[in-house]
C-alpha cells in the first residue's frame, strides 16, 4: 500500500475542526452588549425579530443557542438580503462546507483505512460490505450538511423536509442495491464451488427478485413521504386491474414459464440445448426470457413461454455421444478380405480407450454405387465436442492404417462405361485393341 503522509491523514480532520469552530463562533459570537436600558426601541424590535428567526431557522439545540445569543449580535449580521439575514447566509455556507468536508473525510477513511483493513482479513465479505457502504455513507453526510444549511434559511419547511426525505430514501435504496450486489457476488463465489448447477441458475433470479422487492418498497416509501395515501393508491389500482392484467398477459406468461422451467429443470445454465431453430449454450435463465449463446457467437433471447411450450433437446444430458459413419472399400475387395477387414476394424474400435464398449457395431452393410460399405457405429465416453472429436479422429486414423496394411484401398466415387458395336470397334482400333465388346473405365 502507498505511503500516506501525516498531512494527508490529519489535514482533512483539522479542516473539519476548523469548520466546527467557525460554526460555533458564528453562533456564539457576541459584540459588546448594549447597556441596560440603553438600547433604542427600534434596536429592541430588531433583536426580538432576530430571536424569533433564530428559533425557527436552526434545528434543535442549535436554534435555542442562536436564539439566546441573537439579541447580542451586531447590527450588520441582522441585516437582511432577499428576506434572509446575513448570519443565516453565513451559517448555511458553513454547513455546506461542513457536509462537503465530511464526505471527503468519509471517502478518505473508507479508501485508506476501513477497506484496506478489511482486505487483510481472511474473509471477502467484509471487504465487499465496506466497499458497498463507502459511497452511500459519504453522500448521507453531504445530504445532512445540505439539509442543515437549507433549514437555516427561511424557506417553507414542508417542501424542504419532503425533498430531504426523498433524497435520503433514494440514497438508502441505492445502498441496499449495492448490498444486494455484494450478497449475490458472495453467493456466486460459493455456488461456483459446488458441483450442482442449480444454484448457478437460482442466484441471478434471487438477485432480480431482491432488487425488484427493494425497488417496490422504496417506491411506496417515497410516495408516502410525498404525502400521498398509499392505501388509497393501491385500492385505486383495482379499478384498472383488468386493463393491467391484459397488458401484462405476455409478461405473466413468461414469468410462469420461468417458474415451470425452474421446477421441471429441463436444462440449466451452461447446458447445450436446441429449442426450435435455436441451438447453443444457455447463458442465463431470467424471469422473462432465456438467453442462449449460439455457435456463431450470437446471443438469442427466447421468451420463457416459448421455451416452456417447445420441445427442448438437451445435448448436455447425453451420457455418451454417438458416432455413425461408413467406410467404403473398392469393389476389387474379395469376400475373404472383407471378412478380415471387418474383424480388424472391430478390434481397432474396441481397443480405443475413448470408446464406450457397451454397444459397438462394425458390419459389412451394403453395396454402394462406388464402394463396398462397412458400417462403423459406436459411442464415445466423452460428450464434450472437443473430446468427442479427438476420439473420433484417433479411431479414423487407425482405420486408415489398418486398411492400408491389409493391401486394400478406401474407395472414392467412380463410374464404369461400357461400349458395344461400331463405337466399341472404332475405339478399340484407335487404342490398338481387338474389336468386339470393350469396356472403358472412367
Amino acid at each position: 500500500m502507498r505511503n500516506v503522509s501525516w498531512w494527508s491523514v490529519s489535514g482533512p480532520l483539522m479542516f473539519i475542526l476548523a469548520l466546527i469552530f467557525a460554526v460555533l463562533f458564528a453562533v456564539e459570537a457576541v459584540v459588546p452588549v448594549y447597556a441596560a436600558g440603553g438600547a433604542e426601541p427600534a434596536e429592541a424590535d430588531e433583536s426580538t425579530e432576530a430571536v424569533e428567526k433564530a428559533e425557527t431557522a436552526l434545528p434543535g439545540k442549535l436554534g435555542a443557542v442562536a436564539a439566546e445569543r441573537a439579541s447580542h449580535w451586531s447590527a450588520w449580521a441582522q441585516r437582511e438580503f432577499l428576506g434572509v439575514a446575513v448570519w443565516q447566509f453565513l451559517l448555511a455556507f458553513l454547513f455546506i462546507l461542513l457536509g462537503l468536508a465530511l464526505k471527503r473525510v468519509s471517502d478518505f477513511v473508507f479508501d485508506n483505512k476501513i477497506i484496506p483493513l478489511a482486505e487483510k482479513t481472511p474473509f471477502e465479505f467484509d471487504t465487499l460490505v465496506a466497499t458497498a457502504a463507502s459511497k452511500p455513507v459519504g453522500y448521507l453526510l453531504l445530504i445532512w450538511g445540505l439539509y442543515t444549511a437549507v433549514s437555516i434559511l427561511p424557506l417553507p419547511e414542508k417542501p424542504v423536509d419532503g425533498v430531504a426525505k426523498i433524497v435520503v430514501d433514494v440514497t438508502i435504496v441505492w445502498f441496499l442495491f449495492r448490498a444486494v450486489d455484494v450478497g449475490v457476488h458472495y453467493l456466486s463465489r460459493l455456488a461456483a464451488r459446488t458441483e450442482s448447477r442449480l444454484d448457478d441458475q437460482v442466484v441471478p433470479m434471487v438477485k432480480k427478485a431482491l432488487k425488484v422487492t427493494i425497488g417496490a418498497i422504496g417506491f411506496v416509501w417515497i410516495v408516502q413521504h410525498l404525502g400521498y395515501n398509499v392505501s388509497s393508491l393501491i385500492a385505486g389500482l383495482g379499478i384498472g386491474g383488468l386493463a393491467v392484467a391484459l397488458a401484462l398477459q405476455d409478461t405473466l406468461a413468461n414469468f410462469f414459464g420461468a417458474v415451470f422451467l425452474f421446477l421441471d429443470r429441463p436444462f440449466a445454465v451452461r447446458d447445450w440445448i436446441k429449442v426450435g431453430d435455436v441451438e447453443g449454450v444457455v447463458e442465463e435463465i431470467g424471469f422473462r426470457s432465456t438467453r442462449v449463446r449460439t455457435w456463431p457467437a450470437t446471443l438469442v433471447t427466447v421468451p420463457n413461454k416459448t421455451v416452456a411450450n417447445a420441445t427442448v433437446d438437451n445435448w448436455s444430458r447425453m451420457p455418451k455421444r454417438r458416432v455413425m459413419q461408413t467406410v467404403g472399400v473398392t469393389y476389387e475387395t474379395t469376400a475373404e478380405q472383407m471378412e478380415r477387414v471387418v474383424k480388424a476394424l472391430r478390434e481397432v474400435v474396441e481397443n480405443d480407450d475413448g470408446v464406450d464398449k457397451e454397444f459397438i457395431v462394425i458390419r459389412f452393410s451394403d453395396f454402394g454405387d462406388s464402394s463396398l460399405n462397412i458400417l462403423v457405429y459406436y459411442f464415445t465416453k466423452q460428450t464434450a465436442f472437443a473430446d468427442h472429436m479427438a476420439t473420433k479422429e484417433r479411431v479414423n486414423l487407425a482405420i486408415m492404417r489398418t486398411v492400408r496394411d491389409m493391401g486394400l484401398s478406401i474407395a472414392f466415387p467412380t463410374r464404369t462405361v461400357y461400349f458395344e458395336g461400331d463405337v466399341a470397334d472404332k475405339l478399340a482400333g484407335r487404342l490398338g485393341g481387338s474389336s468386339g465388346k470393350n469396356t472403358t473405365g472412367a
